[in-house]
């Protein structure tokens, strides 16, 4: 009998615009995969985005009307899904989707039900923290001195600390070499 693969397990990092969210996930990302780890990111944008260069042939097939349009080389493949009116997919929807790994690290999605580290920089664009709303904010990386909580707090530069927090919270055991 075959039996289905664990579920990845999944951390997040929410945080306003420039509060180094995405400098904290590249660092992760780099940290846990030297761990041995298989890491894969989903990075969730608030805006129209394109990945495709304008005159490729992916691009025209997209402009052509193509629901997905995948490429595909001998080093990687991509598959772009357009939209066209249909709501934007959930995360649930999202991950379903993914090849299965140790560790699915998300950027943004700031409000989904998933253990999260909330990175705060001085020169962010909002500095409200989100932590007293959102109870699936289990730590928080900063640049700068915080006060008034009691959950973890750790520099926002210190990624081993963060990931040791992050196997620690989810459970990722390392791989025994």
């Amino acid at each position: 009998m075959t039996t289905a693969p664990a579920p990845s397990r999944i951390f997040g990092i929410a945080g306003w615009k420039n509060s180094g969210k995405t400098g904290l996930a590249v660092r992760l990302v780099t940290e846990l995969t030297a761990r041995g780890y298989r890491v894969s990111t989903i990075k969730h944008a608030h805006h129209d985005f394109d990945i495709d260069k304008v005159g490729a042939d992916s691009f025209r097939h997209r402009q052509a009307g193509a629901h997905e349009v995948t490429i595909v080389s001998g080093t990687r493949f991509a598959i772009m899904h357009e939209l066209r009116g249909d709501p934007e997919p959930t995360l649930a929807e999202i991950l379903a989707r993914l090849a299965p790994c140790d560790l699915v690290l998300i950027e943004g999605y700031k409000f989904e039900p998933v253990p999260k580290i909330e990175a705060r920089r001085t020169e962010a664009a909002n500095r409200t923290p989100l932590a007293p709303l959102d109870p699936h904010i289990a730590a928080i990386a900063a640049d700068h001195q915080v006060e008034d909580t009691t959950l973890p707090v750790f520099d926002l530069d210190d990624t081993d600390a963060i990931a040791d927090f992050i196997e620690k919270t989810v459970g990722l055991e390392r791989p025994r070499p």
